[in-house]
């Protein structure tokens, strides 16, 4: 029996990732079927290639930079790092 966590990451049980060949590092698909969820493991041919995984990478970079602080030459978060850290250490 898994646990879905505050996340939604489940854990595949060591006897069921032995038998099926899964891995750290695979991946896998989730198929929906009526009330019941599949899990299948993608098979190495069927896993996206080198060049569509960078693709995605640098599209994701770029929705990434179009926010204000991230890649912005000023570098302002509208936070600074001593405020973030300023309360450790203290008694509450």
């Amino acid at each position: 029996m898994s646990k879905v966590t505050s996340k939604l990451q489940v854990t595949i049980p060591k006897a069921i990732a032995d038998r099926h060949g899964v891995r750290p590092g695979d991946q896998v698909r989730w198929i929906t079927a009526g009330d019941t969820i599949r899990i299948e493991p993608m098979r190495r041919s069927e896993a996206l290639s080198v060049a569509e995984r960078l693709r995605l990478f640098d599209a994701a970079t770029r929705r990434l930079r179009r926010k204000k602080w991230v890649g912005s030459p000023s570098g302002d978060r509208g936070w600074t790092r001593a405020e973030l850290y300023e309360d450790r250490g203290r008694p509450r």
